[in-house]
């Protein structure tokens, strides 16, 4: 293969290469780092590139491969981390000149399992500042590689772009409203938000500590599973994470769609997405019958009230995760992040109060919809990639922004596992996506729904003409 063909190959596709030894883990690390080095400038998917370290760790996956010494289906296999993520002695910027100096002496929890799993980490992908919706003006854009004057959407756009790229065959994002499903849509690959609590966040910076979620962006959703596999699981330096032993979700991928009960709510997909998008999420859903499942009536319960919870929920929790150099050190910070922790300092306890109750009542009623359906499906967003620039246009924060977020950041607020592909494009080549949400540890259930999807369709595997 030539290097660039070896770029595209997903997690799967190059593990079997590697277990097999027709692939070396030096030979695909040496192609990605090339591939970095010459598109990276351009599109800004990484804040932070490591082609030496990680070609000593290419070259330890290559030793114990031959040795017989096989890790998991991870290893060798080159990935990124998003730069919320401590990795001994890197910088973990959250891309801000607030944090220019946090040199971090341990690596994330997430850091470390996928290294114990043989994973090569190339590098610290690029992300909206503090993994808000805006980026400090000092730094540059990430690029759409479908196209470059759209928005790759945030916060998790590095590791989107990256994916999308053939940069990395896999990447670690975080979301918390949105974070990991955006941009996976908006960059066309696949995103998966895991149940919350199932992969710790020991050691990445936390934007709000009752809505962040760490989980994988990769190519399909057989590669999203392999990586969960390799990072779930309970930690004790993070007491929020979930005891219970994780199932496999690579272990349940072939078992296909048939008998799954797909829940749909034709005014929750309607009311919220244009036309085109509703369109492209029903002929998914349509497909997904075509393979067996059975499409069940459901009432989403409204979410216009609750998305307005989150601003301010996610402020208020984000001012407490800043008291160290919020308002000492406000000038460093962005315009449009600042702004943020400006409206988390005016809201209110009593304000808090109210709108966690809401937050609640919600996540109650959301429970009725997995009493008929075993996932529910709707769109990833609210529209395709919208113009690069119109979400920071005027670098202040506002709650207005919370409607944009009625498909994702409601199942923060439940903690509901999620799962973004591509079921689609537009006319002028811009991916439409669709979201499947499930009850807490359904995460094998949607990837296994996801596989058969992408097995059927082939649409996860277009890739930019770059």
């Amino acid at each position: 293969m030539r290097n660039d063909d070896l770029c595209w190959l997903g997690i799967a596709e190059a593990s079997d290469l590697l277990a097999k030894a027709e692939l070396s883990p030096v030979e695909l690390t040496e192609a990605v780092c090339e591939r970095i080095a010459r598109l990276n400038g351009r599109l800004h998917a990484y804040l932070t590139v490591l082609p030496e370290r990680a070609l000593a760790a290419a070259r330890t996956a290559e030793r114990e491969l031959a040795a017989g010494q096989r890790r998991g289906p991870l290893h060798g296999v080159p990935v990124a981390v998003k730069d919320l993520c401590d990795l001994r002695g890197t910088v973990t910027s959250c891309a801000s000149t607030v944090r220019g100096g946090a040199v971090a002496q341990h690596d994330a929890a997430v850091v470390s399992r996928l290294e114990a799993a043989g994973a090569v980490i190339v590098g610290k992908t690029h992300l909206t500042e503090f993994a808000m919706a805006t980026y400090h003006p000092t730094l540059p854009r990430p690029v759409n590689p479908w196209r470059a004057d759209c928005d790759t959407g945030g916060s998790s756009s590095g590791s989107g772009v990256a994916v999308a790229a053939g940069l990395a065959a896999g990447a670690i994002g975080t979301d918390t409203g949105g974070s990991i499903r955006i941009p996976s849509s908006w960059c066309g690959v696949t995103g998966l938000k895991p149940t919350y609590g199932r992969v710790s966040r020991a050691g990445v910076f936390p934007l709000g500590h009752s809505l962040d979620h760490v989980g994988p962006m990769a190519r399909s959703a057989a590669d999203a599973a392999l990586m969960l596999d390799a990072i779930a699981g309970f930690d004790v330096a993070d007491p929020t994470t979930l005891r219970d032993a994780p199932r496999s979700c690579a272990a349940e991928l072939t078992a296909g769609a048939r008998g799954v009960r797909i829940g749909w709510d034709e005014r929750f997909v309607c009311d919220g997405a244009p036309a085109a998008v509703a369109d492209a999420v029903r002929a998914a859903v349509e497909a997904l019958a075509a393979l067996g499942a059975q499409v069940v009536e459901v009432t989403v319960p409204p979410v216009d009230e609750v998305v307005h919870a989150w601003p301010v929920l996610c402020a208020a929790e984000a001012l407490a995760a800043h008291r160290e150099t919020y308002p000492s050190r406000a000038a460093a910070y962005g315009p449009g992040f600042r702004s943020f922790l400006e409206f988390g300092a005016s809201v209110s306890g009593a304000d808090y109060a109210r709108h966690h109750e809401l937050r609640l009542n919600w996540v109650g009623r959301l429970q009725a919809v997995f009493q008929d359906a075993d996932v529910l499906a709707c769109p990833s967003t609210f529209m395709t990639a919208i113009p690069s620039g119109v979400i920071d246009a005027d670098e202040t924060f506002s709650p207005a922004i919370a409607p944009f977020l009625r498909f994702t950041a409601p199942f923060n607020f439940s903690g509901s596992p999620t799962l973004s592909m591509p079921c689609g494009f537009t006319p002028d080549g811009l991916p439409h996506s669709l979201q499947l949400v499930g009850r807490h540890g359904a995460e094998p259930l949607l990837c296994r729904v996801g596989h058969a999807y992408q097995q059927a369709t082939d649409w996860h595997r277009r890739h930019p003409p770059l």
